[in-house]
Order: C-alpha cells, then sequence, then structure tokens
C-alpha cells in the first residue's frame, strides 16, 4: 500500500509518498518522470510521511542538513548504488556526474548515472541536485533548474 500527502515548501506544493516501510518518493509540480498518485491512499497522519514533512520543515528553515528517515526507494541494483552515493554527499557540496560513476566503480557510465540520478524517487532527501555537469554548471534535474538552483543556494547560505 502506498499513502500520500502534500506538503506546501517554498519550491511550491511537494507530494511525498510513503509505503509502511519508509518515504518512498518526493515530487514536485509537472515532475519529470512522475504520472501522479495513482492507487495510492492519501493520509496526512501517516507515520512516514509526518516526519519527512517536519524534517523537510526545518531542512527549508536553515534548520537541518541531513535527513533521518526510514526510505523505501525501489529501484535497480545500479541506480541504489548511484543513490546510496548521493546520500552520502555532503550538505553544501557539489559533486559531478563522472565523480559519482567513479564512485560506483564504473567510470564509463557516467550516462547511466545520469539517467539514475534522474530517476531518484526522494528528490531532496536523497540530495541529486548537488550534482552537476563536469563544467561545474547546471544540468539536469526532475524538478526543474530553478528549484535545483534554489537547493543549492540555500544550503550555501546565499
Amino acid at each position: 500500500m502506498m499513502y500520500y500527502t502534500e506538503h506546501p515548501s517554498p519550491l511550491g506544493t511537494l507530494l511525498l509518498a510513503a509505503s509502511d516501510v519508509g518515504l518512498a518518493g518526493l515530487y514536485f509540480d509537472e515532475h519529470k518522470y512522475f504520472n501522479g498518485p495513482l492507487g495510492w491512499t492519501r493520509d496526512d497522519r501517516q507515520p512516514h510521511l509526518r516526519d519527512a514533512c517536519a524534517q523537510l520543515d526545518e531542512y527549508f528553515a536553515g534548520k537541518r542538513s541531513t535527513f533521518d528517515l526510514a526510505l523505501d526507494l525501489r529501484g535497480t541494483a545500479f541506480q541504489q548504488m548511484v543513490w546510496q552515493v548521493l546520500r552520502e554527499l555532503p550538505y553544501g557540496s557539489t559533486s559531478t556526474y563522472q565523480d559519482v560513476a567513479q564512485r560506483v566503480a564504473n567510470p564509463k557510465a557516467i550516462r547511466a548515472a545520469g539517467t539514475a540520478i534522474g530517476r531518484n524517487p526522494v528528490s531532496i532527501i536523497v540530495p541529486c541536485h548537488r550534482v552537476l555537469g563536469s563544467s561545474g554548471g547546471l544540468s539536469g534535474y526532475a524538478g526543474g533548474l530553478e528549484r535545483k538552483r534554489f537547493l543549492l543556494a540555500l544550503e550555501k547560505g546565499a
């Protein structure tokens, strides 16, 4: 069973999804690769969703730099490895797609790493916004580049 709630944020309304195991999704309006909460049950009191909303509020207020949430990330073994690398990226730092590919021991898999990053189901919590192109420029973000720019500025204290 998948549950969801909607939560206001400085980036617009977020749709959060959770199973009984943990948070399984965090989506923006017009999020790439998301078709909506088809067959899900709205439950604003579901514990994983409540925890995620509270921690996101602290993050946006500048009072939280890491998340402590149970996650239920569904993806291939390669995607799981990439998402784990993302979880290890420190708050306020950035990395590149090439670096992520190297860290999953497959330096030639830059495009595959980029695809896995783009399919990250829990944006912000698993910080895919911290990954930049090889030139250091913004590239790709399922929630849109303006949101990526906002998150990077938030973490830099700008």
